[in-house]
């Protein structure tokens, strides 16, 4: 497995100075955002010269890029925004296949008007779903015609919660290009030990064969985020129940400060 990191982790719109941060804390690959180099996370266009000095900060420092955000509220209550964030990820798409970043990471959304991240009851309900998998087929397309991948993110707050609403949406889509990226932490909200670790362990075994991504984030017994190595998930043996289903992709960390950079490198490449 390559050891990555968000690059929003880093402050700063040089994409130079933002991928030498990651690099010189420990990390092979990064997710990158193209709010480092000065655009919005989603833009309307994305100049030639940004696609460039990204491109050249790649080789210059050796960082791979795993993969680029293009995540937008997919199940939003008003379809008009989710027209403008089909839009947008068609120019996140093009991007990535301009610099030959092989996934776009997506957010399969929420009824919440204001907060992609945020839980609605409105959720549960079947159009939410319908609207979410309607905006999915469309953005497919676009990545089949580019030839790369998406991944969604089994996430408590959005329409797919867990390796199970993601696997059913990957078989109602019938598309090999749509994946998973699996972060433990997103799988549960307060558990002891031993529920996460049971948690965690039947989505690797529900997801296994669909894997494109892993996320390295932690969580408190009580429900907090927690930076890698300190909740209660069980990293060494995500990584090995990983490493079982002959998974060999990107395991990218975040949620963490700059300074705990390095130590998180150390750790997760004691995993792999």
């Amino acid at each position: 497995m390559q050891i990555g990191i968000f690059a929003k982790t880093f402050p700063g719109t040089d994409p130079l100075n933002v991928l030498s941060a990651v690099r010189d804390s420990g990390y092979a690959g990064t997710q990158f955002n193209l709010a480092c180099c000065g655009l919005p996370s989603m833009p309307d266009a994305v100049p030639e010269a940004a696609v460039a000095a990204i491109r050249a900060a790649a080789q210059a420092t050796g960082v791979s890029l795993a993969a680029l955000s293009g995540t937008y509220n997919m199940a939003h209550p008003d379809v008009s925004i989710r027209q403008t964030g089909l839009r947008q990820l068609a120019v996140i798409i093009k991007t990535a296949a301009a610099l030959s970043v092989p996934l776009v990471t997506l957010c399969t959304g929420t009824r919440h008007p204001s907060d992609q991240w945020a839980h609605h009851p409105d959720n549960a309900d079947p159009s939410a779903w319908a609207d979410m998998a309607a905006e999915m087929s469309k953005a497919l397309v676009l990545a089949e015609d580019h030839g790369l991948d998406l991944g969604i993110e089994p996430e408590q707050a959005n329409i797919v919660r867990s390796a199970a609403d993601a696997q059913r949406l990957i078989t109602e889509m019938g598309s090999k290009r749509l994946r998973i990226v699996l972060d433990p932490a997103n799988l549960f909200e307060s558990a002891t030990p031993p529920e996460a670790r049971s948690i965690v362990e039947r989505a690797v075994e529900t997801a296994a064969g669909h894997i494109v991504m892993a996320h390295a984030k932690d969580r408190y017994a009580d429900g907090r985020f927690a930076t890698a190595g300190r909740g209660i998930v069980d990293f060494p043996d995500f990584v090995a129940r990983l490493k079982a289903t002959g998974f060999d992709g990107p395991l990218v960390t975040h949620g963490l400060s700059v300074a705990e950079a390095p130590g998180v490198a150390a750790f997760l490449k004691e995993l792999v």
